[in-house]
């Protein structure tokens, strides 16, 4: 792919959207341009920067990486300085709450990939080698540009999204918080890598946890009612199909992730 005269904006410069600008900068066949209201200068190195969005008016494709309860007005502010044939990506782990309607061309998409860390010091070019990136509308540069950064793109139209991630990653969240609250103060003090490793989602920047848990709030309750279901129907078994099912359990989970911890299904 040939694409040295492509211009690719990057608006948020927090874990998502300073990976993504570490991981193209990497290609060193983009022109890169990069929006932040506080971390602008912290990527002078990698691209064009401003605090301003009309420095991503020529931009060919255009990723919104800001907070989720900012993405909409974000969306508003360069539905007014992109031309219609700009391609735009937001990276929302929900899509329900997004407004589509824009005269540029808005694909929502999701990157699977992230950490409990925050921050554009804390992001890394080879966050997405690997990970599954959602797109909900088919299109080739975007596909591209995703696999360029490693990503493996893969088509889901936003209620699907939004249904899976509550279970595979919102639901998740909730239940290593409420569990870390739910544990005494003496069994905290014992506690060992077994709830270290099961509480980690508990470490999620609280304006992200909270966007999660309101803005996808009915799917996760259905999750956790099939989450409830699930502990019942397992805990009512005989000791023979209770130890089978572990089991089958545990040989579906060890297929699941490579050496990585990527995904392989």
């Amino acid at each position: 792919m040939e694409n040295k005269s492509l211009k690719i904006g990057i608006l948020g410069l927090g874990l998502i959207g300073g990976s993504i600008l570490k991981a193209l900068f990497e290609k060193q066949k983009y022109q890169l341009f990069a929006v932040s209201k506080s971390s602008y200068k912290k990527a002078e190195k990698y691209a064009k920067t401003s605090d301003d969005v009309k420095i991503l008016s020529d931009c060919d494709i255009v990723f919104v990486c800001s907070k989720m309860s900012e993405t909409n007005d974000n969306l508003e502010k360069l539905n007014s300085v992109l031309s219609e044939n700009t391609i735009v990506s937001d990276v929302c782990s929900i899509k329900g709450f997004l407004k589509c309607e824009y005269k540029f061309n808005f694909i929502p998409s999701h990157p699977m990939a992230g950490t409990e860390f925050f921050g554009f010091e804390n992001s890394f070019k080879e966050l997405f080698y690997g990970a599954k990136w959602i797109i909900c509308k088919e299109n080739k540069l975007l596909r591209e540009v995703i696999e360029d950064m490693g990503a493996k793109p893969y088509l889901l139209n936003e209620n699907e999204h939004d249904i899976y991630a509550a279970m595979i990653s919102h639901l998740p969240m909730l239940i290593s918080t409420a569990l870390f609250e739910s544990a005494d103060e003496n069994a905290l003090k014992i506690a060992s890598s077994g709830f270290r490793d099961t509480t980690r989602l508990a470490l999620t920047n609280e304006d992200l946890a909270y966007d999660m848990l309101n803005y996808n709030r009915e799917n996760i309750l259905k999750a956790y009612q099939k989450f409830g279901t699930e502990i019942e129907k397992i805990l009512s078994l005989s000791e023979d199909k209770f130890k089978i099912k572990l089991k089958e359990i545990a040989r579906k989970r060890g297929l699941m992730y490579d050496k990585d911890g990527k995904n392989k299904l």
